[in-house]
């Protein structure tokens, strides 16, 4: 298998649930300016997202590579991104599909985020849109769980194409996914992927600050290019 570089396919993210998090997040771009990363609108309703995007504007950031849409975001959000931050992949749940209407003209462009529930909403259906943004530990718990999610992915293994990955923990105690790191082990789960499910755009989905973030990215970059040379 050819060398795999993944420190050009890993990206810091800003995320959370409250202002104050994608604050601090933006903060710390702008302090290390950051020219790169990825932005998750899941807690954000349209007012403060209005917010977010004017002090995006504004920041050290030039390209936005991924964004995870919320349920109430529509084509002008996908536009802004495009636009303003040469965004390419955009991301949503299953239980989004039953408002695809909002994002029309843009299907091609927006790709299915799956959960380890074990049950697939009626509605889901990837082939309408353009592919996954596989979460490498929502797949790792459908797997461990034996969750219908694992295999509606890895079913479709050479049919749906895989252009974009969430990274986050993963709790082997609780089996679930972890998003605030507190050992880099947290992440050792990832060299137990099947090596198909990665992508050339990783956003981790972690609530640390990006500091701890880009401390994170040394670590994943030697692991998985160790797991990627081991065949």
């Amino acid at each position: 298998m050819p060398k795999i570089n993944f420190s050009k396919k890993i990206y810091p993210s800003i995320t959370g649930f409250t202002n104050a998090d994608w604050q601090k997040q933006l903060e710390g771009v702008n302090k290390l300016k950051l020219t790169e990363v990825a932005v998750f609108l899941s807690a954000f309703d349209k007012r403060e997202r209005s917010h977010l995007y004017k002090f995006l504007l504004k920041s050290s950031i030039k390209k936005v590579p991924l964004i995870h849409l919320r349920d109430d975001t529509d084509s002008v959000d996908i536009e802004f991104f495009i636009k303003n931050f040469q965004t390419k992949y955009f991301n949503i749940h299953e239980g989004f599909f039953r408002f695809l209407d909002r994002w029309k003209g843009c299907w091609d462009k927006i790709y299915l985020e799956m959960n380890y529930d074990n049950a697939v909403i009626k509605d889901v259906d990837v082939e309408k849109i353009a592919g996954f943004c596989v979460d490498f530990s929502h797949l790792k718990t459908a797997i461990a769980r034996g969750s219908e999610e694992a295999n509606y992915i890895l079913s479709r293994k050479g049919k749906i194409k895989i252009v974009c990955n969430h990274l986050n923990g993963y709790d082997p105690v609780k089996n679930e996914d972890k998003h605030t790191i507190t050992d880099l082990r947290d992440f050792d789960y990832l060299t137990t992927l099947p090596k198909h499910v990665f992508s050339g755009v990783i956003a981790l989905e972690v609530y640390n600050s990006v500091e701890e973030q880009l401390k994170f990215k040394e670590y994943l970059v030697k692991l998985l290019n160790k797991y990627f040379e081991s065949d």
